[in-house]
């Protein structure tokens, strides 16, 4: 479709629209430059952070990276003034590329469209200075006429009159001649400026208009095409250096690789080693017999005394303390019993995150696995309800196409009913995708709504796992033996109690047999199992399943006798077995 043939009268609403084209073009042009200030931006601040977190020289904080994970986090520091540089290479790359030509090509663009409309805008005032000539010649014809009557009305009633001479007859006679003779050069003028203004008419809307608008339409043809090209290069400016990001992140990740922990801890003793012997035995002091009391030969300048004492509860102790004690010289405080020091012990719960707050590099899982089941509920709800809104947007789609053929067979040449097949069969195919992932979405959201009550006896057996594995509480215990002001107390008694039955109740566990594997799995991703009950696997490798993901996104695996632990769900691949008791599939 041209739009010479199809526009020719709509000069005016082109040169609005073209200029509007225009206004896209700087707008997006202005996009693109903001985009630009901003990845120098964050390349700057990039820098200024691996800057900020550089260690300083002569400083304290060199010796720390003598630490294998120190020497990861400076890697890290450096790798990122590498990835900084890349939004620089995005910011230039751009601004070349993409704002100087398109500057440099509005330009010529509004010069173009410039010529272009002052040639219509020239053919315009042609055509109308045509039309005055003609209305001027059409107007003065009018008038002669009308006085060439006049003057033959004239003549009639000089020539009918009987009191007029002859001489004043002739006069008039020659008057109506005259104006009829001018009424007949008007009438000629008039029919010749007419067929010229036809002709002129003629050219303008079928040869001069059509020809400047189709040039104006090939110039807004050409500026679209130009901008879906500068998309194009805006997008593949950033594809460009993503290997060279990936190197970056490559490199990071065989920095974090390279932590020794073994080596950090051998880094530790050589730092903070003393030297210095445990200290032994305290001696029993009996204060029953006031004559034979002794001061204890046990100290930390004789740790090793003749002799070991039968060591009986409710006793004090005297002398020398452990070297990193402080001598008591608070009042005595009244001790809690050891009960209730015992039941803190079991009921305690320290602050250890849940597995589910851990995520794979950042990344949040398809089925929301990472987060609590009530939120992860509603996300997937909320998952459900987009699909479905997507689903009724593209059955309207699909019903619209289908009035559309119908209409189209019933009219043929209104159109093809066969040109809609294809977009028909594309919309059947989007419907059918969105509804299996609704389907999927809907079996994950059916499967935390039917675990849901049983969440809370899931987390507290969680808990108290990590109870059991987590030493802080025997720090609390052992922290109870102090003063206020950090001086050990005289209850050791006590805590030989508390160690005694901490001691048995750890047993406990040891004891507990391990549970039997209900299948097995294969790891899909590498998982580095940095937290306490976790466990590493590598990708590829089968273990043993020996619990199921309980809805809280972790599955827990055994490799050997001595090697077991959580890993998240999404990184391995489960095959119950079907026979195995407790073995259940969740979907």
């Amino acid at each position: 479709m041209s739009w010479g043939t199809e526009l020719w009268d709509q000069f005016d609403n082109l040169e609005k629209h073209t200029q509007w084209g225009i206004d896209i073009l700087e707008k997006y042009i202005k996009f693109v430059k903001e985009r630009t200030e901003i990845e120098l931006s964050y390349a700057k601040q990039l820098r200024n952070l691996a800057k900020k977190y550089q260690p300083k020289k002569n400083s304290k904080e060199e010796e720390e990276y003598r630490y294998t994970a120190c020497k990861a986090f400076l890697s890290t520091l450096n790798e990122m003034n590498d990835y900084a540089g890349q939004h620089e290479v995005i910011s230039e790359n751009m601004t070349s590329s993409i704002t100087v030509e398109l500057a440099r090509y509005v330009q010529e663009l509004k010069q173009e469209r410039k010529s272009y409309f002052h040639d219509g805008r020239k053919a315009q005032q042609h055509i109308e200075i045509c039309w005055k000539q003609l209305e001027s010649s059409k107007r003065r014809f009018e008038r002669d006429c009308k006085e060439a009557d006049r003057a033959q009305q004239y003549f009639e009633k000089m020539d009918a009159d009987i009191n007029v001479t002859k001489a004043d007859v002739e006069k008039a006679r020659q008057q109506a001649q005259v104006r009829h003779q001018m009424a007949e050069d008007s009438k000629a003028d008039y029919s010749s400026i007419l067929q010229k203004f036809n002709h002129e008419q003629h050219e303008y809307y079928h040869t001069h208009i059509p020809n400047i608008f189709q040039k104006i339409q090939e110039m807004e043809e050409r500026r679209i095409v130009r901008i879906g090209e500068s998309m194009k290069t805006y997008a593949e400016v950033d594809r460009q250096v993503i290997p060279i990001i990936g190197k970056c992140l490559d490199e990071i990740v065989k920095a974090a690789e390279s932590i020794d922990q073994k080596n950090d801890s051998q880094l530790v003793i050589e730092a903070y080693k003393s030297g210095f012997e445990p200290p032994g035995d305290i001696e029993f002091e009996d204060y029953t017999q006031p004559m034979k009391r002794t001061v204890s030969d046990n100290s930390l300048s004789n740790s090793r005394g003749e002799g070991k004492p039968e060591l009986k509860f409710g006793g004090k102790a005297k002398g020398k303390l452990w070297p990193f004690i402080k001598k008591n010289k608070s009042p005595k405080q009244q001790k809690e019993p050891l009960s209730h020091r015992f039941n803190e012990f079991v009921t305690s719960k320290p602050k250890i995150h849940c597995f589910r707050s851990l995520k794979r590099g950042g990344a949040t899982p398809e089925d929301f696995s990472n987060l609590p089941p009530e939120q992860r509920r509603k996300k997937l709800q909320q998952k459900v309800d987009e699909l479905n809104k997507e689903i009724q947007k593209e059955m309207d789609q699909r019903d619209a196409i289908t009035k559309m053929k119908d209409v189209y067979l019933k009219n043929p040449q209104m159109g093809d009913p066969a040109s809609l097949d294809h977009k028909l069969t594309e919309v059947s195919q989007n419907i059918e995708k969105l509804r299996l992932e609704a389907q999927k979405f809907e079996a994950w959201l059916a499967e935390v709504e039917g675990r849901l009550p049983a969440r809370s006896e899931q987390a507290r057996r969680q808990s108290g796992m990590f109870d059991a594995q987590n030493p802080a509480t025997v720090n609390s215990c052992a922290q109870d033996r102090e003063s206020p002001d950090g001086s050990y107390t005289e209850e050791q008694s006590q805590e030989g109690e508390g160690k005694v039955l901490a001691t048995d109740f750890d047993d406990e566990f040891d004891e507990e047999e391990p549970l039997p594997a209900i299948g097995t799995c294969k790891a899909l991703y590498t998982f580095e199992g940095q937290n306490e009950g976790t466990i590493s696997v590598v990708e590829g490798e089968t273990l043993y399943v020996i619990e199921e993901d309980k809805g809280d996104g972790w599955t827990r695996i055994r490799r050997n006798e001595d090697e077991e632990g959580y890993v998240p769900t999404s990184y391995v691949e489960v095959y119950l077995d079907k026979n195995a008791k407790g073995a259940k599939t969740y979907i």
